[in-house]
């Protein structure tokens, strides 16, 4: 039996239908994520002055203005995007599901959203597979890249291990100057988060965490014989444990200082996505 596999149209929806719901997420995230009042500007608030003439008067701060009765103005500075990379997990565990639309299905059209929204920002985008398939692709600004590699991760394999952390550990030397990582993966590599934490150290990370409503459930469950999806290897837990496993992960995540958001596939996620990175200003970071 073959191993490769193509995500069906109830997954991945038809090249049509996938870019409306990549696009709309785009916009839902560069809305919700760009703190100036001109959208898509790039632009960064220095400090108010007062008014000159010529000014445009979009630019007033009626704050100031009101507190010292003399007209100020709002003064923005230009700010450079940081290039973005996305690491998606192709491993076999994103693509066992049990749902129509599977972990795999959902991290790809999040990271077409997530990457068109960086466009709007113009924001270069990068994207590397989290598996054994060797597919990278560094950062640009062409759209046309994008739904290039978006064409290749339809196709996927069940029998992919995991490589989160080993192509995290390859990447960090590389990134010469600040750069944003984000991550859309299962978390099933058990070494990745240390690299993820040191990854963290110099450059903006985030961890997007896709899960099954099975997994969800098992956490109450009492003992559970499973079969590891990228190995093949059986084995016997408990319900409790994987609870205090992702406890744990998520405790040290947040002490490494990673931005980090759950999606559950049976659950909408769309607006907490965007409130998640709205609340942070992601996607509207600059380079210091």
């Amino acid at each position: 039996m073959s191993h490769h596999a193509v995500l069906s149209d109830q997954e991945f929806l038809d090249t049509r239908r996938f870019l409306i719901a990549a696009k709309r997420l785009a916009n839902d995230l560069s809305y919700g994520t760009d703190p100036s009042p001109y959208l898509g500007s790039g632009t960064e608030y220095v400090q108010s002055r007062p008014y000159q003439i010529g000014d445009s008067i979009r630019s007033i701060d009626w704050r100031v203005t009101a507190r010292t009765g003399k007209p100020f103005v709002k003064e923005y500075k230009a700010t450079k995007a940081l290039p973005c990379y996305l690491l998606v997990d192709t491993s076999a565990s994103m693509t066992v599901s049990s749902l129509p639309r599977s972990k795999y299905g959902h991290a790809v059209i999040v990271a077409g959203g997530l990457a068109l929204a960086c466009l709007d920002r113009v924001s270069p985008v990068g994207m590397i597979a989290v598996g054994d398939r060797d597919l990278r692709i560094q950062p640009s600004l062409s759209r046309d890249q994008i739904l290039t590699w978006l064409h290749q991760l339809k196709k996927y394999r069940f029998d992919e291990a995991t490589t989160l952390g080993e192509r995290i550990t390859e990447l960090t030397p590389r990134l010469t100057s600040r750069a944003m990582v984000l991550i859309l993966s299962d978390l099933h590599d058990p070494g990745a988060v240390g690299a993820i934490r040191l990854l963290a150290q110099n450059h903006d990370v985030c961890v997007l965490q896709f899960r099954d409503p099975a997994e969800r459930s098992m956490t109450g469950t009492g003992f559970v014989r499973a079969r590891e999806a990228e190995t093949g290897q059986t084995f016997l837990t408990r319900g409790k444990q994987s609870l205090v496993k992702q406890f744990g992960l998520e405790q040290s995540l947040k002490r490494g200082g990673v931005d980090h958001l759950i999606i559950d596939t049976d659950k909408p996620y769309e607006k907490n996505l965007t409130r998640f990175f709205g609340q942070r200003s992601i996607l509207g970071r600059g380079a210091r």
